[in-house]
């Protein structure tokens, strides 16, 4: 089921809406992808380009000979793959503003993931405001610890 859905980069130069499929979203554990985004993996979801409309066109890295990955040159933030033919392009599922209704139905590039990543529910955790040097950063800067 498909749903229009809004997102950008990080200090909201870019912004875009994009008809996505939020059960058919995937991870992709290639090392390009990974130094792309400094991420153990990258969370997508592949559209059709006619179903995305960018609000303010994205800076482009022409990333290898055959894609290249939009982004925000003032903040940097990732904000997909697309290969430089084809119909379709990848959005970050992080810079959806609402990323929660995706859902990953598959692995790519499994030959290159890193599989002690691949499930950390065991480990411990804490909250932001958890943090004592972190929230007292947030409460100096007069705002609350992010939820």
């Amino acid at each position: 089921m498909s749903a229009t859905m809004t997102g950008g980069c990080q200090c909201g130069r870019i912004r875009y809406t994009a008809e996505v499929e939020p059960e058919k979203a995937y991870l992709c554990h290639c090392r390009m992808c990974r130094r792309a985004t400094g991420g153990v993996s990258v969370a997508y979801s592949n559209l059709a380009r006619a179903k995305l409309t960018w609000h303010c066109e994205p800076d482009w890295y022409p990333s290898s000979p055959i894609a290249r990955r939009p982004f925000c040159s003032a903040c940097g933030t990732p904000l997909g793959f697309a290969f430089v033919e084809g119909d379709n392009i990848d959005l970050t599922v992080g810079s959806f503003d609402d990323p929660a209704p995706f859902r990953p139905d598959h692995n790519y590039a499994i030959e290159s993931m890193l599989t002690a990543w691949t499930d950390v529910r065991h480990l411990p955790g804490s909250t932001t405001g958890e943090n004592p040097e972190v929230a007292e950063r947030w409460k100096d800067a007069g705002l609350q610890p992010p939820a």
